[in-house]
């Protein structure tokens, strides 16, 4: 007995000698640490878990494994080769942020900087650096390809901004959330600003503090994921930590002392149980008007030619008291609240349940331009005593600014289930989303006479309207299924169906009546209704990796549309990598479409223009199923099919250099575009008359450029570490190919009605030049002991418009400038974060000049007196004094001042 006592108690020693201790910290793919993580060693019972700095410690046998978890987050093993040990835990088994990537594949993920594709990468931490106060404005100032920037005075276009990739319009772009795609907005782009006669996603209502990562492949992807995606996808990644949670506290203001913002978002998490995870999102937000007018010129005010032809003495009185005519003319008031859950059951090691849901509610209020008493005037109108002043008094009559009020409801949501089995990878799901606005005119009146049972005249009009509004909802379901066949063969296919519902709602009799509203006419009953349509589409991919440094990867999709017809379109890309992945070869090929919107097929309206000269003019909009259209010869639209070519090179050197240039070459053939106002009839007199604008294929366009980026990071500095980033866009050509396909009726009109076209100089700048030429983002980020900085430059490339009325001879063009943002954050205690940013720090803003297109207008530009008239009618005489109407290429507010609270508990 004794014999077997000592035996036990040397195998113990011997046990415990082999045996060592083994350390590390475990951090997600943001950079934050991990508390609560399982670790275990494989093939035993023996395990620890790490504590609230994500750190851990465990005694192992000489070659053991270990196996970290967490939920919400996949296994990893790691070999104890060290007494060291630091890993990082991602949703799709990456190393690093940086690395791994889901977006562009439908098979296994890649590494980014080795993939075939385009993808750039931004975290949590990179938007909230920006200091902007939504997700789009943070997108602005971190990726040189996107753009998007406030529009003046442009009624509902003021509750979400037009935005774009590649200058390629706002509907090119496929928005997706944690990879399923989200909803359209409500709102068709009608008024002449970029993005008109477009629509996308409003991807200013997600809440920047949800996002873990945005990951935003720069190439066509209508093969892997159908319709929007001829420009690219933008797949934004959810937060999953369920660790810890964070309450910020945000501030800003203008250093003119307007625009104020006071924001407190909440951010939470925690596990469900031993196998789930939620993490949830609370965002209230408000931000007051901040207006920037100019200063009005009375001789061009009472210019019949230009203005309104009032007695100038009259108009130099009003401007005496009101140098700006009571224009307001800036960025909108805005009230926000903003609710985004995420979540997951891990029911085993190999299926989960996930879901998302998100709701947004946003009111913006904005002005019209400001109907002076010498336009709208007591002569014409006398009612208006009553309605806007004291009803005896005419100096009490000052005129009135009709104000526009927009309640946008936006959602989301999907559910889905993910299972392995027998390595095939099944991942189902269905996704809804919708978008609804509704609108409120105030402050004005409608000049007509309207029937209620009663003529009544213009002096009984209601001051206040509701217009009615637009909805939109999808209803979309997904099968995804992919297995890794071999060590060189992946496959994936899948199917999606998509049912779209679109809904113009009618307002109140007062509001469309007649002219309708003064500034905003309302939707007509006629006008209104119910639209729907389904598609069916599936797609097959395969990945071959040749050798393990060549990979090739081909897709192919078919798509079925219950309204226009079906496509079948397909992708092939390759990559070949050498020098131990230091240098990465890659291009794609592929052909995509976008089906045209049920907005663009369906909207019917009326709706007030400001037109070259100082007038506010009532134009309709036909639909190309209605009757106007058959009658006047506008065909039906027809999707919009493109070639994408992308070719470009990766370089890392080292674990902190990387280095990526990608060129890209977009055709698009039949775009579908919102035409000009063309005038089918002639008046008495014989002049032209009821204009109508409508969708058509109107043109066939090619675009080509290069992006580059690069970054250097951890390159010591003293005693702290330093981080170099640089990227760009260069458009070498955004330009039509070919002639404007004009419908054949409109080629045959004759007499006073020839000469027409769909879409002239004017709507070409839109599309083509109103975003920068180029655009580079150059900074540094510097972080030393408690403190982080960062300065950024960001070079903003000419816009050029043609405005519509302007000499032919001139074009106006947005010089090139360069806007500074500066970040300082103050680690204070371990939970509390202090961060100032001073964006445009060195308050620089828009400035345009005209610019010839020949002798003549050089000879224009010359005339003192030629030009200002100029000036003046593409400015509504000065009203808009950085900018035109039809926009211009970053914000006109200049310097902002943003304070934010960070707190972690």
């Amino acid at each position: 007995m004794r014999k077997f006592a000592l035996l036990l108690f040397l195998l113990n020693i011997s046990f415990l000698f082999a045996q060592k201790e083994v350390s590390g910290v475990v951090k997600e793919n943001t950079g934050n640490a991990l508390p609560g993580v399982n670790i275990v060693e494989k093939g035993t019972q023996n395990g620890v878990s790490t504590d609230m700095n994500g750190a851990y410690k465990i005694k192992v046998k000489d070659g053991a494994t270990l196996v970290f978890s967490y939920v919400g987050f996949a296994k990893l093993e790691k070999a104890v080769t060290s007494a060291v040990l630091n890993v990082v835990l991602s949703e799709e088994g990456g190393q690093n942020l940086d690395e791994v990537v889901v977006t562009g594949t439908r098979t296994a993920p890649r590494s980014n900087t080795t993939s075939a594709l385009p993808i750039d990468v931004i975290s949590a931490k990179d938007l909230a650096s920006t200091g902007q106060a939504s997700f789009d404005k943070a997108l602005q100032y971190k990726i040189p390809s996107f753009n998007t920037v406030q529009t003046p005075v442009n009624d509902a276009t003021s509750l979400l901004d037009p935005y774009e990739i590649r200058n390629m319009g706002p509907s090119r772009t496929l928005i997706l959330i944690n990879g399923k795609r989200k909803n359209m907005s409500s709102l068709l782009y009608t008024q002449t600003s970029p993005g008109r006669g477009e629509t996308g996603a409003d991807i200013s209502a997600i809440p920047t503090d949800a996002i873990e990562r945005v990951e935003i492949l720069r190439d066509g992807a209508s093969a892997q994921y159908g319709s929007d995606a001829i420009a690219g996808v933008m797949n934004i990644i959810l937060k999953k930590n369920t660790n810890y949670g964070s309450v910020t506290l945000r501030s800003g203001v203008t250093s003119e002392g307007d625009g104020e913002m006071l924001g407190i978002s909440l951010n939470n998490g925690s596990t469900v149980g031993d196998k789930g995870f939620v993490n949830y999102t609370v965002d209230f937000s408000k931000v007051n008007l901040a207006n920037r007018p100019g200063k009005v010129d009375a001789a061009a005010e009472a210019n019949g030619n230009t203005g309104f032809g009032a007695p100038l003495a009259d108009v130099q009185a009003f401007l005496a008291k009101y140098p700006d005519a009571g224009n307001v003319n800036g960025s909108p008031e805005t009230a926000a609240a903003k609710f985004l859950v995420n979540g997951g059951i891990n029911y085993t090691e190999n299926t989960q349940l996930y879901y998302n849901a998100a709701y947004v509610y946003k009111k913006v209020n904005s002005f019209a331009n400001y109907r002076t008493p010498y336009w709208r005037t007591l002569d014409e109108y006398p009612y208006l005593l009553d309605l806007f002043g004291d009803g005896t008094n005419p100096s009490s009559y000052v005129g009135y600014v009709p104000t526009f009020t927009g309640d946008l409801n936006d959602y989301n949501a999907t559910i889905g289930y993910k299972s392995t089995k027998n390595e095939w990878n099944t991942d189902a799901s269905i996704t809804t989303g919708g978008n609804k606005q509704s609108y409120t005119v105030s402050n004005s009146h409608n000049r007509s006479v309207y029937s209620n049972g009663d003529f009544v005249y213009g002096g009984s009009s209601p001051i206040s309207f509701r217009p009615g509004g637009t909805s939109f909802n999808h209803i979309v379901g997904n099968l995804d299924i992919s297995k890794v066949v071999s060590d060189k063969i992946s496959i994936g296919f899948g199917s999606e169906f998509r049912t779209e519902n679109f809904e113009i709602i009618a307002g109140d009799e007062a509001s469309y009546f007649g002219v309708g509203a003064d500034s905003f006419q309302g939707n007509n009953p006629e006008n209104s209704g119910k639209f729907n349509r389904y598609n069916l589409g599936g797609y097959f991919d395969v990945a071959y990796d040749v050798t393990e440094d060549f990979l090739v990867n081909g897709t192919v999709r078919y798509e079925d549309y219950s309204d226009f017809g079906a496509a079948t379109v397909w992708k092939v890309s390759s990559r070949y990598k050498f020098l131990d992945d230091k240098i990465t070869l890659r291009g794609s090929l592929s052909t995509g479409f976008r089906a045209p919107s049920l907005h663009q097929i369906y909207t019917q309206k009326s709706q007030s223009s400001f037109e070259a000269g100082g007038a506010i003019v009532v134009t309709g909009l036909i639909n190309n199923v209605s009757s106007a259209a058959r009658q006047n010869g506008i065909p039906k639209l027809d999707a919009e099919k493109s070639n994408n070519l992308t070719l470009g090179f990766g370089l890392k050197p080292s674990k902190d250099f990387t280095f990526t240039l990608d060129y890209y070459n977009i055709k698009v053939k039949d775009r579908v575009l919102l035409s000009n106002e063309i005038a089918f009839e002639v008046d008495t007199n014989n002049k032209p008359t009821n204009r109508q604008s409508f969708f058509v294929n109107g043109m066939d366009t090619k675009t080509s450029g290069v992006d580059v980026v690069a970054s250097y990071r951890n390159i010591l500095l003293g005693s702290g570490k330093l981080a170099l980033n640089f990227s760009g866009n260069y458009t070498f050509e955004n330009e039509r190919d070919g002639a404007v396909k004009d419908p054949q009726s409109i080629k045959n009109l004759s007499g006073p009605l020839a000469n027409q076209t769909v879409i002239d100089a004017t709507q070409e700048a839109l599309l083509f030049t109103s975003r920068p030429k180029f655009k580079y983002i150059f900074g540094g980020d510097y972080e030393i002991g408690k403190f982080g900085f960062s300065l950024n430059n960001t070079v903003f490339g000419p816009t050029k418009f043609k405005n519509a009325g302007m000499s032919d001879d001139l074009r106006i063009e947005f010089l090139t400038k360069v806007v500074t943002d500066l970040g300082v954050t103050f680690s204070a205690t371990e939970k509390l974060t202090v961060s100032l940013n001073v964006n445009n720090l060195l308050n620089v803003l828009p400035e345009w000049q005209f610019k010839a297109e020949n002798a003549a207008g050089t000879a224009l530009i010359n005339n003192a007196v030629g030009i200002k008239e100029q000036s003046n009618l593409i400015t509504f005489n000065q009203r808009y004094s950085q900018m035109t109407y039809d926009g211009y290429h970053f914000s006109q507010l200049g310097t902002m001042f943003n304070l934010s609270l960070n707190y972690k508990f």
